[in-house]
């Protein structure tokens, strides 16, 4: 196999890369096991294979990774076409450009196709902080869940993705996977399974129950913990699968809770808050509900750390978001 130089599989610049962000090498290395398996996968990029990991994948499987150089469109329109021959594409990219720039092909040539192209927008939400409104990924929840037939997933950490991508082999229509940069904190033990539609329940709560997707997970726990440690009877549903929502679980939350928060890195319009806002309204349930994320704007550049500060999306922040809630 040809590396660039510098670059190579077992290189410290790849493996320093990989260490500060576990869930890329998760990716490239559970999509290879599933080639190793006899799974008809193949794996496809637009030029970012040590951006996502799946350098990992190419290593292993050089005869099923395809590079597809800065042209996200006709990545998802060749995936739409190997899907045809019977294959299980997952393509990746940034997902600012695999949801928005995108947008098109995965409506038209995938979901109304109803083909089994797996999506993979990595790097979503704000962390990319320093390369801006381009490449952040705050409205890509809103546009996926919208589209007929796709199933969108957005794991809590390393181990919910390797397990999302398991499940989601057999899984008839495409799907699309929102994760971020693979440096979640841990949330789940290695080997974890995962049932796509079904959320996952830390606890139930009277007072206030969190509704948490993806990043957010891992700072929706520690919040709950310290308002638990006050008092306060708290309790955290991990919501991976945006769409299909688990209706039963947010329906349960709301006739247990005195109110619900959903926390996602997202603008709070159409994303995990707009679903959840659908579910209680139509059932006619009364329950408070907060929605707490981007507040409809472009968000700021600089460090994701200052970002998730600044726009309460980490622990503290949740914290903080979750008393003013409770107490209004």
């Amino acid at each position: 196999m040809s590396v660039a130089p510098g670059l190579q599989p077992e290189s410290w610049h790849l493996l320093s890369l990989l260490e500060q962000a576990p869930g890329l090498k998760a990716l490239g290395d559970t999509l290879a096991d599933l080639a190793d398996e006899g799974h008809p996968v193949v794996v496809g990029t637009a030029d970012l294979k040590y951006s996502n990991g799946l350098v990992r994948f190419q290593d292993r499987h050089p005869d099923k990774y395809l590079q597809f150089g800065i042209s996200e469109q006709h990545m998802v329109s060749t995936a739409a076409g190997l899907a045809t021959t019977g294959l299980r594409p997952y393509v990746a990219t940034f997902a600012s450009f695999m949801a928005l720039l995108a947008c098109e092909q995965i409506r038209t040539d995938v979901a109304y196709t109803r083909l089994p192209v797996r999506l993979i927008g990595h790097h979503a939400g704000i962390t990319l902080g320093f390369y801006g409104t381009s490449h952040h990924a705050t409205e890509d929840l809103a546009i996926t869940r919208s589209i007929a037939g796709l199933t969108v997933i957005a794991p809590a950490d390393t181990a919910a993705l390797a397990a999302a991508l398991r499940a989601s082999v057999d899984l008839p229509g495409p799907v699309y996977f929102r994760i971020g940069r693979g440096r979640d904190p841990e949330v789940y033990p290695a080997g974890t399974t995962l049932q796509i539609g079904k959320a996952v329940e830390h606890g139930t709560g009277s007072d206030l129950t969190l509704i948490a997707t993806g990043s957010m997970v891992h700072p929706a726990l520690r919040a709950a913990a310290a308002l638990t440690a006050d008092g306060y009877d708290v309790g955290v549903l991990d919501m991976h699968t945006v769409k299909p929502l688990d209706e039963e679980a947010v329906l349960g939350a709301a006739r247990r809770s005195r109110l619900l928060m959903t926390v996602e890195e997202h603008n709070v319009l159409g994303g995990l808050g707009g679903a959840v806002a659908e579910v209680i309204s139509e059932h006619g349930v009364p329950v408070r509900l907060h929605r707490h994320g981007i507040r409809d704007q472009y968000s700021l550049i600089g460090p994701p750390t200052h970002l998730y500060g600044h726009y309460r999306l980490d622990a503290p922040g949740v914290e903080a978001e979750a008393r003013e809630a409770l107490l209004a």
